[in-house]
């Protein structure tokens, strides 16, 4: 996962905490085939471990066929058992070093940080690929604080790691984001609609 066009963000997509096997890799496939993506988060909410890994096989099938990285929440021991990309980290840089020990140097090690600058700087220190700041929308979910304009403008400025900019994100964030984001991670925003293939269209065309 490497962010190969500075002045425009890639689009990394998450997946619904709940899906249906049946539909879900038909509607992924077809975002996939409309518009560039660098990499696909598996992020269901169960810790069923059958479930998950029935999903990690079917979208990595589809992501794979692609060229498009797939990683996945939190399961480090099935990321590698399931020959995934690599691993999504929830607990911001605590994991990063053991995560990056266990999985090698070739897995994308990824942290999400919330709103703290100190521990996105803390997860590239530790050899994270890149940190993900958010919500940058208003949402009910977390603790109500948001990762600001200002945050990713200063990362841009002085860190190299990449910079994920995700939660609640609509055109008029992109546009805001977009110069200081190297990915925009978008999930429900495309997945609760009717045509996630149109609205992804609609998100992209706002980063432009």
């Amino acid at each position: 996962m490497t962010d190969d066009t500075p002045d425009q963000p890639q689009i990394y997509l998450i997946s619904p905490p709940e899906f249906e096997l049946s539909s879900y890799p038909d509607r992924l496939a077809a975002c996939l085939d409309a518009t560039p993506v660098a990499c696909v988060r598996l992020a269901l909410a169960t810790r069923d471990e059958d479930r998950i890994s029935r999903a990690a096989d079917a979208l990595r099938e589809v992501c794979h066929a692609r060229d498009v990285a797939l990683v996945i929440d939190t399961h480090a021991l099935l990321a590698e058992r399931l020959g995934l990309d690599g691993i999504h980290l929830m607990d911001s840089a605590r994991s990063v070093k053991s995560m990056r020990k266990a999985l090698g140097d070739d897995a994308i090690v990824g942290a999400f940080c919330g709103t703290s600058r100190h521990d996105g700087m803390t997860a590239g220190e530790l050899g994270a690929d890149y940190v993900s700041f958010g919500p940058v929308g208003a949402t009910a979910l977390g603790d109500g604080r948001l990762a600001e304009r200002e945050l990713f403008e200063w990362w841009s400025q002085m860190i190299e790691v990449p910079v994920v900019a995700e939660g609640a994100l609509d055109e008029g964030l992109i546009r805001t984001l977009a110069p200081f984001a190297d990915f925009l991670g978008l999930g429900d925003e495309i997945w609760s609609t009717e045509d996630p293939v149109k609205t992804l269209d609609a998100l992209v065309a706002a980063s432009r």
